[in-house]
Formats: structure tokens, C-alpha cells, sequence
């Protein structure tokens, strides 16, 4: 789980929240995760499950309720789902099976400090706690890459694909070619591999196809002699030869900007 914690002051606490609500939904707008709600998962007043003291509580609750009032996020109550030490901002996400799903969460924690005993120095001198943000933007990774298989089944995006473009050698002869042109790709952290199955060009386009790779490339003579690559991508068709720096450029730009080539 992608776990992390803050420690701030009870006056920076508002602005931090913020930001971290702010983190989790640019998260989910890169993945294209678009519906969603937050869950305020609150305590259940008459279970004893729970540690701290009423003030806490309701100073960590009235946080949550200001921060979710503050963005307009669409929201609903959950009381009795907080964490036995503090309450939560839960992101509930609806997969493609209208499955509901809990991804990203955000606690605001008060009593965490005060059993730890944690202090920080104020600008007057004195000895103050701390209040603690636990946030994961993703929640478990796992859950979040099911989530995204089902929702854009199998045909992710150029910046997400695990591969991002494949080279289709025309015959042996051009493998040491290809092989140059991915490990160059590969220096510019793009996940480019060579087809070097052996198959007919019209199977390994094929193959490509049904793996639903982005981008694919054949490399025959042309390509050799021009040092280019024909390029033909899911989101567009062919696209004709174009130079390879010119390609790996445009896919360097195209994976950082989260967009199609």
C-alpha cells in the first residue's frame, strides 16, 4: 500500500488535507477514474472499539467535513467505518461492473500523536502535538490494477501500457536493427520490445493486435535504409514512415503528457 504520513501543526491541518484530497484526485483523473464518491467514514458513537476522546474526534470529523465542504466533492456518510483510531475520507470508485470499490483514503489522527508522545517545538517555545495525516492515494495497488484491467479492458493507455510499442522485424535480418532502435527507445524510458518470434509479418501483427500494444512497427529494408519506422498505432491507424527520432521523441512527449502519439 502506498502509505504515507504527515505531521503538521493543528493550524496547518486545513491546507494539508487539501492538498492531499488534491493529490489523490489528479491521481485518479491521469487513470481516467471519473466515478467516484467520498465516503466520510465517521465513528460510531455507541461502539467502544475506538481510541481517544470525544474532543479529538470531533476536531479530526469537523477537518474532514470542512475539507469535502471546501471542494464540493460529491459525498455520503459511513458512520462506523472509521479506523479504530481516527476518521477517514474514503474514495469510493464504481468499476466497469458497477462494483463499488474503496481506492484512495486520507485520516486525520489525533490520538496516534498523543499515545506516541509525539511533540514538535511551536515558534514561542513551547512544546506542542502534532496532529498526524495518514494518506494512499491509491489504496491497495493490487485492487487499483484489477480495477483498471476491467475499466479499460486490456487497451490501456500509451503512458500506462506495459508495452508501449513493439517492432516487427519483416525477417531475421532486420532483428539486430530493431533490437538497436528498442534499446534506444529504452534509454529514453520508453517500453519498447522486437517481436523475435519468428513469425510471418501478418501473425506478428496479428499477436500485436490482440495484446492490444499501442504502437506497432514494421521494420523492413525501407525502414533500415531510411532509418525510419512505419508506424501504426490503436488510437489513429497507419501513420506512414516517420524518422526515428522524430518517434521517439513524439512518444516521449505523448507518455509524458499522458496522451496518444
Amino acid at each position: 500500500q502506498d502509505d504515507a504520513h504527515l505531521f503538521v501543526t493543528p493550524e496547518q491541518l486545513d491546507d494539508e488535507f487539501l492538498k492531499v484530497v488534491d493529490l489523490i484526485q489528479t491521481v485518479f483523473h491521469a487513470l481516467n477514474l471519473t466515478n467516484f464518491k467520498a465516503r466520510l467514514s465517521f465513528r460510531d458513537p455507541d461502539s467502544d472499539k475506538y481510541i481517544g476522546g470525544d474532543d479529538a474526534w470531533e476536531k479530526s470529523q469537523n477537518a474532514i467535513q470542512r475539507a469535502v465542504e471546501t471542494l464540493g466533492l460529491p459525498h455520503f456518510m459511513g458512520i462506523g467505518e472509521a479506523a479504530f483510531y481516527g476518521p477517514k475520507l474514503d474514495f469510493m470508485v464504481q468499476d466497469a461492473l458497477e462494483r463499488e470499490w474503496q481506492l484512495g483514503t486520507v485520516q486525520v489522527d489525533y490520538n496516534l500523536p498523543e499515545r506516541f508522545d509525539l511533540e514538535y517545538v511551536a515558534e514561542d517555545g513551547s512544546r506542542q502535538r502534532p496532529v498526524m495525516i495518514h494518506r494512499a492515494p491509491f489504496g491497495s495497488l493490487e485492487r487499483l490494477i484489477g480495477i483498471l484491467i476491467e475499466e479499460y479492458a486490456g487497451d490501456f493507455p500509451l503512458w500506462l501500457a506495459p508495452v508501449q510499442i513493439r517492432l516487427l522485424p519483416v525477417t531475421e535480418s532486420h532483428l539486430p536493427f530493431a533490437r538497436q532502435v528498442a534499446a534506444d527507445m529504452q534509454a529514453n524510458n520508453i517500453r519498447a520490445e522486437v517481436d523475435e518470434s519468428g513469425e510471418r509479418l501478418g501473425k506478428m501483427i496479428r499477436n500485436a493486435e490482440k495484446a492490444k500494444i499501442p504502437i506497432m512497427s514494421v521494420v523492413g529494408d525501407k525502414e533500415v535504409e531510411a532509418q525510419a519506422l512505419s508506424i501504426r498505432t490503436r488510437a489513429s491507424g497507419e501513420l506512414g514512415q516517420i524518422p526515428i527520432a522524430e518517434v521517439t521523441e513524439r512518444l516521449a512527449s505523448a507518455i509524458a503528457t499522458f496522451s496518444n502519439f
